[in-house]
């Protein structure tokens, strides 16, 4: 079994395309056999406009995003569905299918309402159903999304921190030492990834592709090209995403 721990899938922005048929025909003869798959950016927000307010169209854009990916999984190939969460902090559309949250902007994007009640109320039932979120995010909010937001939460930093200030920033600042904090390799250097498995083991560390940005094929290569033992490579490709979701939404 392999398992891509980051792929953007929808059916709603086609720039590039990225539905499901699009994913399996670029990681066809791969292996891979399931992915983690939250919505396309684009299908969230406008992140082009850094002071955007939210509206009921993009409402609705959202919960259709998010809603999609409950149903395309098949008998070969299987899906495991993020919520991606935005400031309506819709957390009552979480379904037991959901195994995760995508949490995400760039410095140049328009930003989350932290300070807000309906955030703190979603980081308590995040919190309540054990489920682990992917946050990309500027740096000074990684660290007090870990820190002080949602300090016993499970946080896969993606891309080894490389938009969330750099592998370094994030070392620097002790955050990969944190038992509830993980990583995926998507588009991280090859360099990165030996670095981190060399201080932090790879108990914490998941394959994943950032398909459409990220070709499944070349980034699974990396990890497979990695000088660690068949059993590692087994935990770095399915075992470790798997057994980290395992217990999301339990307490639903």
């Amino acid at each position: 079994m392999i398992i891509d721990a980051h792929v953007h899938c929808g059916i709603q922005d086609t720039s590039p395309p990225q539905g499901l048929q699009d994913y399996l025909h670029y990681s066809s003869g791969s292996g891979i056999t399931g992915a983690v798959m939250f919505p396309p950016v684009a299908e969230i927000y406008d992140r082009w406009d850094y002071h955007f307010e939210d509206t009921a169209y993009w409402q609705q854009r959202r919960q259709s995003a998010n809603e999609y990916l409950l149903y395309i999984g098949t008998d070969d190939f299987r899906v495991f569905p993020y919520f991606f969460i935005w400031n309506d902090f819709a957390v009552d559309q979480l379904t037991l299918e959901h195994k995760g949250i995508k949490w995400h902007r760039h410095d140049d994007e328009p930003e989350y309402h932290y300070s807000s009640e309906l955030c703190k109320k979603a980081v308590e039932e995040i919190r309540r159903r054990d489920m682990p979120v992917v946050l990309e995010e500027e740096l000074h909010n990684t660290i007090s999304f870990i820190q002080d937001i949602a300090s016993d939460v499970k946080v896969i930093i993606p891309h080894l921190g490389g938009l969330n200030g750099g592998y370094e920033a994030i070392k620097t600042n002790g955050l990969w030492d944190l038992p509830n904090v993980y990583a995926d390799t998507a588009l991280a250097a090859s360099y990165e990834i030996r670095d981190y498995i060399k201080r932090y083991g790879t108990e914490r560390l998941f394959f994943g592709s950032d398909f459409p940005f990220g070709d499944p094929k070349n980034e699974l290569k990396k990890v497979l090209q990695l000088k660690i033992s068949a059993q590692e490579k087994d935990r770095l490709v399915a075992g470790n995403i798997l057994d980290l979701m395992a217990t999301s939404n339990i307490s639903s």
